[in-house]
């Protein structure tokens, strides 16, 4: 090769000064150009029909990531690299310092091609893995990809300063405080991310809840340093990957995975209303299927009951008796129970709670067979609209802070006339604006 070129560039030009080594130059620059096209126009499109045309995903996933294309840039590098040192009269300083940009070129290039390899296995992992969700890999990839960074940061250095990598490395020990401190938040997300993915804390596709940063949606992302969150008004919120094991956070998942999401709501029932029912009002229930067996069984209950007292003498006082209120709650459980959108092989009662001073709750608690989020608010709305329209068949009334209706029907009753009652407020009101 030396020959060729004393032969062919050297002695034709020898009367010109430098004019073998720019023409050199120019030679090795339209070589390396040449090369980068071939490898780019011609490797690379054939290589990507290939993929294409191919079942497999994988190729799909290097061609997506760009992987070939990156390692594609060291071609002509390389080229340069090893040419330069054989182009007549070159300079020692420029044979050295393009040797050293080279270097460092070839050093980022590769780095960069195998971050997104990395970046390419996470795809395929993800697509195809059916313990992606489960375990995301995202997190331990971007620490490789840092890692491999550091390494292509130290090659350039050393290549651009003409040192052993060696060298600099033995300077890291003094400099591990300061590198401490810069990693700080990716060691916590690194110690974090592990932490997640061995007690299966996260996936992606969880809802999770979380109060203190304002956090309510499904997962769309976990990665080394950051969880992102799609809440439900369609915000992206996102997480320091450390604050999920610092701070508390509400997963959904088990709801999901359960089959049942809970309906817990209660009724509050003016107690003034709650009474024993007479044998006429019990005839006139009977009207009402779900509660026809019990009622049937409840009057055999209570005639047995109230018969041993009668043959123990004691006063009918202390006889049992039923009440509107019971009666309405029987109703609810078995309208509960005939419901086709509860879940019946899950927990399914209807309970009192302390009275309040808004009344007496009386609470449904039971689960919807469906968990998607407008299924299970339409069934819980149907439960009680109908809840609400059936309770005055009982006699019973919900208790409810009064409105300006209520002080007009108030101002309505016997012993006050409503026109008469209102120019009185209103005379009262002229006397009080007059001086």
């Amino acid at each position: 090769m030396q020959e060729l070129i004393e032969t062919y560039l050297v002695q034709p030009l020898g009367g010109i000064p430098h004019a073998s080594t720019l023409l050199g130059l120019l030679v090795l620059l339209v070589i390396s150009w040449l090369a980068n096209w071939l490898t780019r126009r011609v490797l690379l499109v054939v290589v990507g029909r290939l993929a294409k045309a191919s079942p497999s995903k994988w190729d799909d996933a290097l061609m997506g990531r760009r992987v070939l294309a990156r390692l594609a840039n060291v071609v002509p590098a390389l080229i340069v690299l090893g040419g330069i040192a054989l182009v007549p009269g070159v300079p020692a300083w420029l044979d050295t310092v393009v040797g050293s940009v080279a270097r460092a070129y070839v050093a980022l290039t590769v780095a960069m091609a195998i971050a997104n390899l990395l970046d390419a296995l996470n795809d395929i992992y993800e697509k195809s893995s059916r313990h992606a969700t489960r375990r995301p890999i995202k997190g331990y990839v971007q620490l490789l990809k840092i890692g491999i960074y550091i390494i292509a940061g130290v090659l350039i250095i050393a290549a651009l300063i003409g040192k052993s990598p060696l060298v600099l490395l033995t300077g890291f020990g003094a400099m591990t405080a300061v590198l401490m401190l810069v990693f700080k938040d990716t060691l916590l997300s690194l110690v974090a991310s592990m932490q997640l993915a061995s007690n299966d804390m996260l996936r992606v596709g969880d809802w999770i809840e979380m109060s203190s940063q304002n956090v309510d949606g499904d997962v769309i992302d976990i990665s080394l340093h950051t969880v992102k969150v799609q809440n439900w008004d369609k915000t992206i919120s996102t997480i320091p990957t450390w604050k999920l094991i610092n701070e508390s956070f509400r997963n959904w998942r088990g709801m999901s995975e359960f089959g049942g999401r809970r309906i817990k709501r209660a009724l509050l029932i003016d107690q003034s209303s709650v009474r024993f029912l007479e044998p006429d009002e019990r005839q006139h229930l009977r009207r009402i299927a779900l509660i026809d067996e019990y009622l049937d069984k409840q009057q055999v209950e209570l005639a047995e009951y109230n018969a041993k007292l009668e043959a123990a003498g004691k006063d009918p006082v202390n006889s049992r008796r039923a009440t509107n209120l019971g009666t309405f709650r029987a109703y609810m459980t078995a309208y509960l129970r005939s419901h086709p959108g509860v879940a019946q092989d899950m927990t399914l009662m209807v309970r009192q709670l302390e009275p309040t001073p808004t009344g007496l709750p009386l609470q449904v608690y039971c689960f919807s067979a469906n968990v998607s989020w407008v299924p299970y608010e339409n069934l819980a709305s149907d439960i009680f609209d109908h809840l609400l329209a059936v309770i005055p068949e009982f006699g019973l009334r919900l208790y409810q802070a009064p409105s300006g209706a209520d002080f007009m029907a108030a101002l309505a009753r016997p012993g006050g006339d409503t026109e008469k009652q209102a120019r009185m407020v209103s005379s009262t009101r002229a006397d009080a604006r007059s001086p």
